[in-house]
């Protein structure tokens, strides 16, 4: 059995927590895979205002100071020899039964949450409400999986699918279905994830982003950035920035790669930084010779490319993030149609000029010739031409840069926009209002959760 962890939190406020004390507002449970992720920049405004907060997650899970948490660790594994579109479900449930015995414990210990905010991915939310009857769910919308309009078959240069491909993927939606089922609302970050939905849960559903904490993502001026070899960069000479966790193919790696070599020939003082940790799996298939996607594509491009001048940092800090953003000549995201990155709208925060592939997540964001350059996923070429123009002729895209974080000010600002839409929701869920606006929209603006790789 799972134990009631207090993490971070001092044990006389925990206690005084469990054994029922009164606390402002509704009692809210966050359950996520790896809490705090998406939930972060709310758990810390409901913590900052007082309200009872606690967290279900797996064991490996950081938790926030201050927020009480019923860890859970998985007591065995999935069955050998089951049908092999099951595998996903029954791990799903796995999960779901070691949450359950989590929030047994929570309620034992006198937690009762009114509301619970929780992400379905991994299948922890599916028995809770058997636990907690009376209260509210309102589950993330990351991803409900399809085969067209997605990132399924997207890529040809991997293969073509086939009907037992396409057939695991419907599988991934056993639980999911299951756990929107008993949802009172669902929140989707974007509009193309919320396209996604079958068109019941559309309805149900609201789109509300993570959004951005503007005030922090910001472009600052004279920075450098220093490399691994201690040489400093900065916005004399042009960089080129991209940003990816594991450097997949999902997101593009293999199509930037292509690209350098034209770039860095016409480009001869152009510089190229790729953060990232270059290796796991990431969001897409896994390499399938032996390697990280990082090395077989750099291999690839081996015999073209001058390594001198092309800068692997690996995970960053939050500082090294913004200055690697502040003094980018152009900033490439590439994505299959899949979930929107977080580092696309920081570095549109961050007056970076964007120049992104043209599909449908970004086209939610990104206008071409606006606030951005869009370009074919698949043209390299195109890519670079684009990157060359950038740095050669950087005044021509001043107004796109401004035009970038005004859309983030406009539509993703965490405190103006982010906050005030959580508690309106949370609100009509709960039928009373969570929090007076400006005091979670305060808290919203104070909040200062630093990115993550894990989110790019």
């Amino acid at each position: 059995m799972p134990t009631v962890v207090l993490k971070g939190a001092r044990k006389p406020h925990g206690v005084r927590i469990l054994r029922g004390a009164r606390a402002r507002g509704p009692k809210v449970l966050f359950v996520h895979n790896n809490f705090p992720a998406q939930f972060g920049f709310l758990a810390e405004m409901m913590r900052r205002e007082e309200l009872c907060c606690a967290s279900i997650s797996s064991d490996e899970a950081s938790g926030i100071t201050g927020v009480i948490s019923a860890p859970w660790k998985m007591q065995r594994g999935t069955t050998n020899g089951i049908l092999q579109d099951a595998v996903r479900a029954e791990a799903d449930m796995l999960r779901g039964r070691a949450a359950a015995e989590s929030a047994l414990l929570l309620k034992k210990s006198g937690f009762t949450p009114d509301v619970i905010i929780g992400h379905p991915g991994w299948g922890e939310t599916l028995f809770l409400k058997e636990i907690y009857p009376r209260a509210k769910q309102v589950l993330y919308g990351e991803y409900y999986y399809r085969t067209t309009n997605s990132d399924f078959g997207f890529d040809k240069e991997f293969g073509t699918v086939g009907i037992e491909d396409r057939l695991k993927v419907i599988a991934k939606n056993a639980t999911l279905a299951v756990a929107y089922n008993e949802a009172d609302r669902i929140v989707c970050p974007t509009r193309y994830q919320q396209s996604l939905m079958p068109r019941p849960l559309q309805a149900m559903s609201a789109c509300i982003h993570e959004g951005v904490d503007t005030a922090r993502t910001r472009r600052r001026p004279n920075q450098t950035l220093r490399l691994p070899d201690g040489r400093g960069l900065d916005a004399s000479a042009p960089v080129i920035t991209f940003v990816n966790r594991c450097f997949e193919p999902l997101r593009g790696y293999h199509i930037f790669l292509r690209a350098l070599p034209r770039l860095l020939a016409k480009v001869p003082n152009a510089q190229i930084v790729l953060i990232g940790e270059g290796s796991g799996r990431g969001y897409g298939a896994p390499c399938p010779h032996g390697m990280t996607w990082k090395e077989y594509f750099l291999n690839e491009v081996k015999g073209r490319l001058d390594r001198s001048r092309v800068h692997f940092l690996g995970r960053v800090s939050y500082n090294q993030f913004i200055a690697a953003l502040s003094i980018s000549a152009a900033h490439v995201y590439l994505t299959y149609p899949f979930v929107l990155s977080w580092s696309l709208l920081e570095a549109m925060a961050t007056e970076c000029c964007v120049v992104a592939s043209n599909t449908a997540p970004v086209r939610e964001v990104v206008e071409h010739d606006r606030n951005g350059i869009l370009v074919d996923f698949f043209d390299h070429d195109g890519l670079s031409d684009a990157l060359i123009e950038a740095c050669t002729v950087p005044d021509k895209f001043g107004r796109h840069r401004k035009a970038a974080r005004e859309t983030i000010l406009q539509r993703f600002d965490r405190g103006a926009h982010t906050a005030p839409a959580w508690r309106a929701l949370l609100s009509e869920v709960l039928g009373h209002d969570m929090l007076p606006a400006p005091t979670l929209a305060r808290a919203a603006a104070d909040q200062t959760v630093a990115p993550s790789l894990a989110r790019v």
